[in-house]
């Protein structure tokens, strides 16, 4: 079973697909950076699949470099993500790309991925000032359908935010099943929650499937799916290394435990011995203070911090009227973290680590690991070396892995 990737962002969905046992064709992702980390991880599965996986490890340990890397890779795998907007300027272009590597002989079992969800979240209305009814990534959803007529996938999976919902007063939803019926695409609706697919993270999501009218898939139910699969954040922590804020190695570190049960099971922790982009973005020392008393509420009183709670020389935002949690700390107590978002990568002070001493937000690794990403799985950016910003605002954008896989395994069955 194969399929084609769109608006991939790093490949948190394909690589739950790809780890079912599914077969990429193509990536089809705008962003540059997120691009390479397609283009690492796919030269991760073609090294490790032909028996060089110590070319693979080379790399995360900063002996050879990116070029070299891909140098390795057969063109036609690297040539495989795509690095262009979806859209009429470019979908010439993709489809030829796309169809060069299915090189005619091959048709298209599913099509994965959801538009950008700013346009539709609801915090992402709530900031525009049309409420994102101006915002042109509305209508991506007719471009995904121009994918579902050129490749006439038997099934296609659309992830995107629950603001689907209620965006534009529940038009977008319904117009988008109107044009999916008109490609000859039948729909059905799940809302999920990332926690019953095994992921230590609150995360709510609008998973669509959709399947061809010429046959009637016996679809699993996400709604109601539980993987029994479940620890607590500090299981996710436990084995890395103490940092302090500014702190960390990019290219590599070694864990401080051997892995646990969850890391296992996860698929977190997979085997290798090599740690990467376990590495904290520095702080001010206001905001540090903060974090320790943000800290200390939750530790020891099982409170949130209150931002007007907070001294007056700590309170620099002027809005004391709403976003009172804008600190908050990622409970190592808990059985779920807060959800991880794009917002990451511009600050971290809603990803306060548990522990009082290291002082600082969560690493992109620790922030990886909430997503239910792999270690081995790395996150680059334009330029080779350590890119925080860029890993996190992917890691962030991401769907978790671990749901991505659970979702595959049900629909293997429908085929």
């Amino acid at each position: 079973m194969n399929y084609i990737d769109l608006f991939a962002g790093a490949g948190g969905l394909s690589e739950g697909f790809k780890r079912a046992g599914y077969t990429p064709i193509a990536h089809v992702e705008i962003d540059e950076a997120a691009s390479y980390s397609l283009r690492t991880r796919a030269a991760y599965y073609h090294l490790k699949e032909n028996n060089q996986f110590d070319t693979y490890l080379s790399y995360l340990r900063g002996e050879i470099p990116r070029n070299e890397l891909y140098s390795k890779i057969p063109e036609e795998v690297l040539t495989s993500v795509i690095n262009l907007g979806i859209g009429d300027e470019n979908n010439t272009e993709i489809f030829n790309q796309i169809d060069r590597s299915l090189d005619g002989n091959r048709e298209v079992d599913l099509v994965v991925g959801g538009p950008p969800c700013q346009a539709y979240s609801l915090v992402g209305r709530a900031r525009s000032e049309h409420n994102m009814k101006k915002d042109p990534r509305n209508f991506l959803y007719v471009q995904y359908a121009n994918y579902l007529e050129k490749y006439q996938p038997k099934m296609f999976v659309f992830e995107n935010v629950l603001g689907l919902k209620s965006a534009g007063g529940g038009v977008y939803l319904q117009n988008m099943e109107k044009l999916f019926n008109k490609k000859g695409y039948n729909i059905h609706i799940f809302s999920v929650k990332a926690e019953n697919f095994g992921v230590l993270q609150k995360r709510r999501r609008l998973i669509i499937i959709g399947w061809r009218q010429d046959f009637i898939p016996n679809l699993p139910d996400l709604d109601n799916y539980e993987s029994g699969l479940t620890s607590n954040v500090s299981s996710l922590f436990a084995d890395l290394p103490i940092i302090q804020a500014g702190e960390g190695a990019d290219k590599f570190s070694e864990y401080t435990q051997d892995r646990n049960d969850y890391l296992a099971a996860a698929h977190i922790r997979n085997g290798i011995t090599t740690l990467t982009q376990h590495i904290a973005r520095p702080h001010r020392l206001q905001d540090k203070e903060i974090y320790r008393i943000a800290v200390d509420k939750w530790n020891n009183q099982k409170e949130r911090l209150n931002y007007n709670d907070l001294p007056d020389y700590l309170k620099t935002h002027e809005n004391r009227t709403s976003f009172f949690d804008r600190f908050k700390v990622v409970a190592a107590d808990l059985d779920a973290s807060q959800t991880v978002v794009a917002h990451i990568a511009k600050d971290g002070h809603y990803y306060i680590h548990p522990d009082e001493l290291q002082n600082r937000s969560i690493s992109v690794r620790e922030a990886a690991r909430l997503q239910s990403f792999p270690d081995d799985f790395y996150f680059e950016g334009i330029k080779e070396g350590a890119n925080r910003t860029a890993a996190f605002k992917q890691i962030g954008n991401a769907v978790p892995p671990l749901m991505g896989k659970k979702i595959a395994d049900n629909l293997s069955t429908i085929f």
